[in-house]
C-alpha cells in the first residue's frame, strides 16, 4: 500500500514533459560518448590492426633532401643512431651501395638490350621478396637480383613499345639469365644475374648483402662511404610525429606512404572532439537529472513531510526513489548501447567491402564506458535523493 501511495505522488509531481527532456537529453549524451570511445577503437584497429597491416607501407627507404652537396646527402652515424631511438620506428636497416661500375645484357642478339646499373644490399628481413633462390655462395658466378617493379613496368610500358620490343611477364623476366659486366682495372669481370623476384618496397636493384660484402672489397674503385639511404619499419608510416621528424632533419621518404599524416591530425581532432563533446553533454545530463529530481522532490515536499510525519523512514523513501530513476538510466544505456552495437556491425560490413577490417561487435571498452557512466548515474541519483531528502526533512 505505502508503495502505491509513493508511486501516485511521484507520478503527480515529475509529469511527462520533465521525464522526457531529462531522458533524451541523456540518451544523446550517452549515444555521443559511447559512439566516440567505439570510434577510437576502430580507428586504432584500422591503423594497428593485424588485418590491416601494410607490409609495404610499414617500410619506409628515407634519404636526405638532395641539395647538390653530395656530402651533406649522406646520412652520419649520429643521424642513423638518432633515428633509431626514435619511438615510431621500431628498426632500421642500412642500403649498403656498390663502389663498382656494372654493366647488365642480354645473352642472345635476338633480345638486345645492354644498360649500366648499381647494386644495393639489405639486411634480408627488410626485403619483401621470399624466395629459395635468395643466397649467394662464395666463388659463385651467378648471383641472385630483386628487381623493382617499376622497372618491369617501365619496360612494358615505355621502352618496350617504343623500341618495338616484346613485352615481359615477372615469370618471363626471371627464366632469363642476365650477363653481368663489373668493371676491374679497365677489364670486365663476367657474372650472371638471376632475377628471384620483384620488390615493391625499395626501388632499387637488390643483391645479397656476402655478394656486395665481397665485391666491393675486390672491385671497388672509390673508397668506403657512409649510406645514403636507410630502411625503416614503423607501426604507423601516416605519423604526423614521423613526418615532422624527417622535415625538421632534412630526409624525406615516398611521399605516397605518408600522405595521410594530414588527414590523421584532422580524423584525430574530429574523434577528440567527439569524445569531448560526448563529455561535455554527460555533464549536463547528470545536471538535468539532478535537478529533474531536485524538481520531483520539491513538488511532492508536502506529501514527503507528511509520510515522515507518519512514520516512514527517509532511508526508505531514499530506496523507494532510486528505484524509480534508476531503471531509467539503466534501460537508456541498454538502448545506447544496442544503437551502437547496431550501427557497428553496419560500418564493419562496409569496410569489409573497401578492404578494411574491424570487429562486427562492440569494443569491451566501450561496455566499460557504459558500465562506468551507468554507476556515475547511479551515484549521481542516490547522492542528489538523499540530499533533498534530508533537506526536505528540515
Amino acid at each position: 500500500m505505502l508503495n502505491q501511495l509513493l508511486k501516485k505522488i511521484i507520478r503527480t509531481g515529475v509529469g511527462p514533459g520533465r521525464f522526457i527532456m531529462a531522458a533524451a537529453g541523456l540518451t544523446i549524451a550517452m549515444l555521443l560518448i559511447l559512439s566516440a570511445v567505439q570510434i577510437q577503437v576502430n580507428y586504432n584497429e584500422l591503423l594497428y590492426g593485424k588485418n590491416n597491416q601494410d607490409s609495404i607501407a610499414n617500410f619506409l627507404v628515407i634519404n636526405k633532401v638532395i641539395n647538390g652537396n653530395k656530402r651533406e646527402n649522406t646520412l652520419s652515424k649520429e643521424e642513423i643512431e638518432k633515428l633509431k631511438q626514435q619511438p615510431f620506428v621500431e628498426e632500421v636497416g642500412l642500403l649498403t651501395a656498390s663502389r663498382f661500375k656494372v654493366s647488365a645484357q642480354s645473352p642472345s642478339d635476338n633480345f638486345p638490350f645492354y644498360t649500366d646499373l648499381f647494386f644495393e644490399s639489405v639486411p634480408d628481413k627488410f626485403i619483401d621478396v621470399q624466395s629459395k633462390d635468395w643466397a649467394w655462395q662464395p666463388g659463385s658466378t651467378t648471383i641472385p637480383l630483386i628487381i623493382p617493379n617499376q622497372f618491369l613496368d617501365m619496360y612494358n610500358f615505355g621502352f618496350a613499345p617504343s623500341q618495338n620490343l616484346p613485352q615481359l611477364t615477372q615469370t618471363m623476366v626471371m627464366a632469363l639469365p642476365i650477363v653481368l659486366n663489373v668493371s676491374f682495372q679497365g677489364h670486365p669481370v663476367r657474372f650472371t644475374g638471376k632475377v628471384v623476384g620483384f620488390s615493391d618496397r625499395i626501388s632499387s636493384v637488390l643483391v645479397p648483402q656476402n655478394f656486395l660484402e665481397m665485391a666491393n672489397k675486390q672491385f671497388a674503385s672509390q673508397a668506403e662511404i657512409k649510406p645514403s639511404r636507410v630502411v625503416i619499419r614503423t607501426k604507423d608510416p601516416g605519423s604526423p610525429e614521423l613526418v615532422q621528424y624527417l622535415k625538421d632533419n632534412g630526409m624525406v621518404t615516398d611521399a605516397d606512404k605518408t600522405r595521410f599524416s594530414q588527414y590523421r591530425k584532422i580524423v584525430n581532432t574530429i574523434v577528440n572532439a567527439s569524445g569531448i563533446t560526448g563529455g561535455v553533454m554527460l555533464l549536463f545530463a547528470l545536471l538535468v537529472f539532478s535537478l529533474f529530481i531536485q524538481l520531483t522532490i520539491a513538488a511532492t515536499k508536502n506529501e514527503i513531510n507528511l509520510l515522515i510525519t507518519l512514520g516512514t523512514s527517509p532511508k526508505q523513501l531514499q530506496r523507494f526513489l532510486v528505484k524509480q530513476f534508476l531503471p531509467a538510466n539503466v534501460i537508456i544505456t541498454f538502448v545506447c548501447l544496442a544503437v551502437v552495437a547496431i550501427l557497428q556491425y553496419v560500418l564493419q560490413g562496409y569496410l569489409q567491402k573497401q578492404n578494411m577490417h574491424i570487429s562486427s561487435l562492440v569494443s569491451y571498452y566501450t561496455i566499460a564506458a557504459a558500465g562506468i557512466i551507468l554507476l556515475v548515474l547511479w551515484i549521481t541519483n542516490v547522492s542528489t535523493i538523499r540530499k533533498y531528502i534530508h533537506q526536505t526533512e528540515k
